[in-house]
């Protein structure tokens, strides 16, 4: 019977903590390849883990089709890590989740396997790992945005007298004659100047990437802004009558074979970038 009660009084204890992690978290974000393997979804380790979440009732989402909120802010998920500690005999393997800092709020119990085939070893492992989420009733929590209180109590304060003798002595001293002569007058040109536009944004463009990163591409009237990860709008890029070809600043961008380029010309060389543009 004291065992029982141990029990129980544990099983609640995990159930709220866990419930209390996950409420403030509106997605799951899964990754389309575990870091242990090296193909992507290998052994349908990232759509099992997909789904058991959904089963559980979160929202989840792969890595490279977040919704737009969550690219604007990253915080509003936790991200999924598959923890892979099999042995030569045994599969054994845990899920844990971390926030948008990289920082670990919450790891499942680890799941075991002795099935030799490796699909199926993995499944049961993901399958037991996944099962210490069954006592979370997860209900996302909508922050609450309230109002800012400003109080101008005791900001006004009284000037001794002293101050106030001070004070009006600067103001009386602080008249100015005014002499409209030659010597007192100073004069600056109105005229325009010669404007150097052209020069300032031949330097300026072509706007600089970083070709290794990801830009995911969100609609637009007549085309597309690309963000980066931060997220901030790097370029915006609008549709042509030619499929895959976009206009963009000082250039174009454009799609062969799978890939995306931004051609433009600097200095008067034509010059081609290769972009990870994700639609």
């Amino acid at each position: 019977m004291k065992y029982l009660i141990l029990f129980a009084a544990f099983t609640i204890s995990f159930s709220s903590m866990a419930q209390s992690v996950f409420d403030d978290y509106k997605y799951i974000v899964v990754p389309k390849r575990f870091t242990s393997f090296k193909k992507e979804n290998q052994y349908q380790t990232s759509t099992l883990v997909k789904h058991l979440l959904t089963e559980n009732g979160f929202t989840a989402v792969y890595e490279d089709a977040l919704p737009e909120e969550l690219i604007i802010n990253r915080c509003m998920g936790l991200y999924v890590k598959l923890n892979d500690n099999s042995s030569m005999f045994s599969t054994k393997a845990s899920i844990s989740f971390e926030d948008c800092a990289s920082k670990e709020v919450f790891i499942t119990k680890d799941g075991k396997s002795k099935e030799k085939e490796y699909k199926l070893s993995y499944s049961e492992a993901i399958r037991s790992a996944m099962k210490s989420l069954d006592v979370v009733n997860y209900t996302y929590k909508e922050p609450v945005n309230e109002p800012i209180k400003v109080s101008f109590k005791n900001d006004v304060k009284k000037m001794d007298n002293a101050a106030q003798e001070s004070t009006s002595k600067v103001q009386k001293t602080q008249v100015v004659k005014q002499e409209a002569t030659k010597e007192e007058q100073s004069y600056k040109s109105v005229a325009p100047v010669k404007s150097n536009y052209k020069k300032a944004v031949k330097k300026a463009m072509p706007l600089e990437f970083n070709p290794e990163e990801v830009l995911y591409a969100q609609e637009i009237t007549n085309g597309y802004q690309l963000v980066d990860s931060s997220p901030k709008v790097c370029l915006k890029i609008y549709k042509t009558s030619v499929k895959d070809v976009y206009l963009a600043s000082g250039g174009i961008i454009y799609g062969k074979d799978g890939k995306w380029y931004y051609e433009y010309y600097l200095n008067d060389v034509l010059t081609t970038k290769e972009l990870n543009i994700k639609f």
